[in-house]
């Protein structure tokens, strides 16, 4: 069939795909990437979030899309790196052991609680030397012998912990809060809750302690 010269083909110039979402940080990171192949997926980036004055606040970005301020302490409009620390290794902690509870020794968790406490050294870099870590675990027949041994567990897997065992001591104490059936939680003035002091540990080894 002959070719109709008065048709023309148009070949339409590629226009890139805008990235949306979570693609924007993962593609600045591709270089990265190559260049640690071996490098585990976590990603984390801060933009200064007011170039124009000297304040010190950023915008913090994880690689899940996750966006929140943080300042120092002259700011005060959004947490302190080093409290994200402590509240990172809180989560990480809290993470594992309230699926041990749940899924491994089948205990009826209704409250779950971590508070982290940590000392700095006076001097930079002001490392943690002292790290405090306590479990609130609330609910019914609550095991205490359970919650002992899921806490001893993670101790062995938590990576903030093991980063953290270099530089600090660790003590890990726990408290469970016995619920009534179809009533309020007591509380532990009332006798309800039993307190435990688990093994320390710090960057020359594990001590003992008492539970």
């Amino acid at each position: 069939m002959p070719r109709n010269p008065e048709i023309k083909t148009e070949i339409q110039p590629k226009v890139p795909r805008t990235l949306q979402g979570t693609e924007c940080i993962w593609h600045e990171f591709w270089k990265l990437r190559n260049r640690h192949p071996c490098a585990p997926g976590v990603r984390a980036r801060v933009r200064l979030s007011q170039p124009q004055k000297e304040n010190r606040q950023f915008a913090l970005e994880t690689g899940g899309g996750h966006q929140f301020v943080v300042d120092d302490i002259e700011g005060g409009s959004g947490s302190q790196p080093i409290e994200l620390l402590a509240g990172a290794l809180a989560g990480c902690v809290a993470f594992e052991v309230i699926g041990i509870l749940r899924r491994n020794k089948h205990q009826r968790v209704t409250g779950y609680e971590v508070r982290v406490e940590a000392d700095q050294a006076e001097r930079p870099p002001k490392t943690f030397v002292a790290v405090r870590i306590h479990h609130i675990v609330s609910g019914e027949s609550v095991d205490p012998a359970a919650v002992s041994e899921a806490i001893r567990m993670v101790e062995e897997t938590c990576v903030l912990q093991a980063l953290l065992r270099h530089t600090a001591t660790i003590t890990t104490t726990f408290e469970v809060v016995k619920e009534i059936a179809g009533g309020p939680a007591d509380t532990p003035a009332s006798g309800a809750a039993l307190t435990s002091e688990l093994a320390s540990s710090n960057a020359l080894g594990r001590g003992s302690g008492q539970t």
